[in-house]
This record gives structure tokens, sequence and C-alpha cells, in this order.
């Protein structure tokens, strides 16, 4: 007798388990990945540092805000709600964003804000990222209180390239203002001059004792003997590049950006705004007879006023016996560089290295699309009739510009205007991709230092492969740029100082392991060279990570077209996507 109609049609439970068995081996990451939902409530909570009380925009009425944990390869869904009178967005600073630009963050880039009493979901994927990066509000100067540690654990079953730590530890970088921030940027666009700087850096939120006021206020990091711990660094300040080095103790650089790196010792560390940096810290095999400060300071390459002050946490080794002890222990410093050290951070940004292995490979470009030359640097605007303004003189305003284009936010989102293709009037295309008048940009400054304003973006079709030279420029003053790119990592392939030269430069170029990653520093007075490729449609804005430099108008945007393939193409908008 044949086979009956059932039989047919239903495989054996062994053929299932088999079957079973083929897919989820062809698909471990979806079998492993799962989805993190969060919600974070924009409130106003009163904190007081400095003896300065003042109300903060919180996340869920923390400062600095919550851990966001998850897995690479997880789904990731946060519910913004707004509950203050400030419109809000939140950009997840590093985070790839493969095909999913309505989840990046920037406000009039890829979304309208949150306005008051409204939410919106961000909903993104981690692919292929694992490590450290950070959450920041992406409007006005509101990241000064929101902002928190993103921290991508491996998938399960996957270890880091270094021996598993014993503990891991976030440390967060910022600024406290005694005053409202918002009252700090209004009040410098208004009168063109540069704006009041922050009272106090702080670590995890704390100034320490170094500051009026600030002894309680003391992060203190307590350890045990004979221990490696894995320290998360992030410098989530507004407009300062922070020295970091703690007394008495080596440190083991292991990642940037959420990339590996080849590890590397380093008494002390430059972090720009927007990047984070992975260490190892092992403690002494024994107890010490002391306690150990550690030190976050300034590298200031500019002219004009900044936060010339130090912020202070403490090493503390757990003691056995009581805590009386620890009052008769010294505590011993370290010292940072010189505020103006741009030789030591030419040379320490030249350590990073990708580690370029079988597992963890360098994919950079090794053949070039397109090529772009921008300068980045500071500029003037004219003073509006009948007012006095406060720039360079009388009758200037501080600008910032690339390329001379003092990018002007729209009213819109960019992102927006693109996929419905309602540009017209909202943005144009024609960004320069080299200068329009050709100076010698580290030499004498032009006598003309005007900027043009304008809302313009560069259209790259899927997959080019982009070369782009930074050049700083010494118009009004030639100060480090640390520029972030949303979207990608890129991978540093050169580095100067003096005017690039297209000439000689690129044969020095390292296409074999440089560094990867989001954010990174134009020297003072010199350039980098950097190579990506434009895998990811949407509208990417670039700026300058330190905020006064963006709200002055250093910043652009890229727009990659959609690939062929259907998961090469940017989605519709999300249904509760916030409307200007």
């Amino acid at each position: 007798m044949g086979n009956s109609p059932r039989s047919t049609v239903l495989p054996s439970m062994a053929a299932l388990q088999l079957l079973c068995f083929f897919f989820f081996s062809l698909v471990p990451d979806f079998a492993a990945a799962i989805t993190r939902q969060y919600t974070f409530n924009i409130t106003h909570k009163n904190f007081t540092r400095l003896c300065h009380t003042r109300s903060l925009v919180t996340v869920n009425g923390q400062f600095p805000g919550p851990r966001l944990v998850a897995r690479e390869g997880d789904q990731v869904l946060v519910k913004v709600v707004n509950h203050v009178a400030e419109n809000i967005t939140i950009h997840w600073h590093g985070v790839r964003q493969l095909t999913t630009g309505w989840a990046d963050g920037p406000a009039y880039v890829t979304q309208c804000p949150i306005q008051t009493g409204q939410a919106y979901t961000y909903n993104f994927t981690i692919t292929g990222q694992r490590g450290t990066l950070l959450w920041h509000a992406h409007i006005s100067w509101l990241r000064s209180s929101l902002y928190g540690p993103i921290i991508i654990l491996p998938k399960l079953n996957e270890s880091y390239p270094f021996k598993k730590p014993y503990k891991e530890i976030p440390i967060l970088f910022g600024e406290w203002f005694n005053v409202d921030p918002e009252a700090v940027i209004a009040q410098a666009l208004q009168t063109g001059a540069g704006p009041n700087v922050s009272d106090a850096y702080t670590i995890n939120g704390l100034p320490g004792p170094l500051y009026n006021c600030s002894a309680k206020d003391t992060y203190k990091l307590k350890v045990k003997p004979g221990k490696t711990y894995l320290l998360r660094l992030i410098n989530a300040a507004l407009n300062d590049e922070l020295f970091f080095s703690i007394a008495n103790h080596t440190l083991t650089v292991v990642e940037a950006d959420a990339v590996y790196v080849k590890p590397f010792e380093a008494d002390t560390l430059l972090i720009s705004p927007g990047q984070t940096t992975n260490v190892l810290l092992k403690t002494k095999p024994h107890l010490p007879n002391a306690t150990f400060y550690m030190f976050a300071g300034p590298y200031f390459s500019g002219m004009g006023s900044f936060d010339n002050s130090t912020t202070a946490g403490v090493l503390v080794y757990k003691h056995p016996s009581s805590n009386n002890h620890l009052k008769k222990l010294p505590t011993l410093k370290p010292t940072l560089p010189p505020i103006n050290a741009t030789g030591f951070v030419a040379n320490f940004t030249k350590k990073f290295r990708s580690l370029a292995n079988a597992k963890f490979p360098a994919n950079v470009p090794q053949t070039v699309d397109r090529k772009f030359f921008f300068t980045v640097g500071l500029g003037t605007n004219p003073c509006p009739k009948n007012t006095t303004c406060q720039g360079t003189n009388n009758n200037t305003k501080f600008a910032a510009s690339i390329n001379n284009v003092s990018f002007v936010l729209p009213s819109v989102a960019l992102l927006q205007s693109y996929f419905l293709w309602t540009v017209n009037g909202v943005f144009t295309s024609d960004f320069p991709q080299n200068p329009t008048i050709p100076f010698n940009y580290t030499g004498t400054p032009p006598n003309n230092t005007m900027v043009s304003n304008g809302t313009k973006a560069v259209v790259l079709t899927f997959n080019t492969s982009v070369e782009l030279v930074m050049q700083g420029t010494s118009i009004v003053a030639a100060e480090s740029h640390p520029l972030h790119l949303h979207g990608f990592n890129f991978f540093v392939v050169g580095q100067g100082f003096g005017n690039y030269d297209p000439n000689k430069d690129p044969s020095n170029f390292n296409l074999v392991d440089p560094m990867e990653r989001n954010t990174a520093g134009v020297p003072a007075g010199g350039w980098i060279a950097i190579r990506f490729l434009a895998d990811n449609p949407g509208v990417w804005f670039m700026h300058c990570h330190l905020d006064v430099h963006t709200s002055w108008g250093l910043r652009m945007a890229w727009i990659v077209l959609d690939g062929p393939q259907p998961n090469q193409k940017i989605p519709p908008p999300p249904s509760d996507l916030p409307k200007c």
C-alpha cells in the first residue's frame, strides 16, 4: 500500500530536528539575539554640585543617565517619552544604524524633535559591533546632562581578545555648569561671542575634591589587589578634549569606539568628546600604603577661554581592616601633560592600530571611487545691522565651517524631505568637494574670514569607496577638531601637521591596520585622511563634536543613495516619527 497523504506531507521527527539543526547552524546570530526594551522618561530633577543647585534635564531622574546594555546582534527598542518643555532627540553615538537612519537621532537631520508630551521609539539592531559607545541628546546643548553609556557585550559564547577582566566599570567624563547651558549657548549665538565655559569637569557626574565645596562629591573606584579591571572610559563633555591618568598605574588600551585595537600601554590617555576607550587596569599585587588620584583635565590648542580645571576621582584599595586606616594613607597625584601638548596628542593617536586579524579584520578600502578635500575651522559672520557683536571685533560673530560652508539646520528633517522627495527649499546637493578658493591653510590667514551659510549635502551612490582629507585651518585660531561621522566607522589612514600634500602624503598612508573609529581629531594646524565605504543608505550627519563649533556651523550631511537589494534601501518612516 502507498504512503498516506499525511505521511507524504509531514516529515519524520528526526528529519524535522535535522532541518532545525541546519537552519540554526546557518543563522546563529538570529538564534542567540534577543530584543531589549528600555523606556527613557525625560524629566527635570534637581542636582547640587559646587554648592549650586540646578534643575537638570535627565533620563529617568539619573545624572549621568542609565546604562543601555545589549549583546552584539540584539535588537534595541528605546521608548523616549518627553515630560519637559524642551524639544528632545537622542543619538546612539557610534551605532552603525544599518538602514535604520530613522533611529539615528540628530535633530532636523534624521528626525524632527520629540515635543512636550510626545513619545518616539528608537528601533535599531546592533550589527557587527561590540564594546563601549554612548548615547546622548542631539539637539542644542542638552547633552550636557542627557548622556549615558552603551555597553555592547560580545555574542553569547564569544570572548574578548584579551583575558576576561575581574570587573567592568563605566567611567564617564562630563561638564558641569552652574547655570543652564541652554542660556549659555543662546547668549553666545546672540552676541556672536565665545560662550561662557563650564564650571567643572566631572567623573560619573561628580567634580571631586579639587573644586570648591566638592570633597563629598568625589567618585571612588574601589579595587582589590592583584586583579584586572576593564574601565570603559567615555568622554561626554560638551566642549573639551581630556587627558586622563591614574597615579602610579599604567593602563593597557584594548579598544576604542567599540573597535578592538592592538593592545598598548599608556600612563596618560587623551579622549575627545564622543570618543570611548576601553583600558585594562592591573591593580598592584599587594595592598599599597597609599590611595591614588585619577585626574581628567583639558587639552586645549586654540585661542580664547576654556575651563582650565581638573576633575579628580580616587582609586582606593579595599582594606580588610577598618576605614580609619584609609585616613592615614597619603594620596598620590598623577601628572597630566601641559594643556597645549599637541605633540603628545599626535604621538598618542598614532599608537592606535586595528587588530586586523582573521576574526577582526580591518576592511580598509584599497581603491577609492571618490576623493574629497574639506577644510575645517573657524571663521566669522557679519554682525546684524545696528547691533554690536563680540566676535573677532565689534562687527563680527564667531562662526565655523567645512569648506567655508557654515551649515544651517533646516526647519524640517533632511531624511524625511529626502525620502519623500520634498527637497526644494530644504537643502541642496552641491556641497563643494574641495575648497572653492584654495589658500595657505595653516599659514597666515586670509584677510576675508567670512563664511557662507547654507544647507548643503554631498550625494554618494551606494557602496562608493570614499577618501576624505580633513585639513585644519589657522583662520581665527588653529585648533583641534574631533570630527564625528554618523552611520559609519571610518579608517584613519594618515595624519600630519601643516598643509596636506596630495603628491607626497598618500605614500605614507597605512592601508593595512589603521585605526577604525567614529570620531577622530583633526590635529591643530594639521590634517587627517580617512577612508570609508558608503554601504549604509540614508542621510548622515558629520560634525565637530565640540558643541560650540557645531552650534557655529561646523557640520554637514552625506546622502547615501539606496542600493539594488531590498536590505540596501531605507524603509519607510515609522508611524510614530515626530513631526516638526
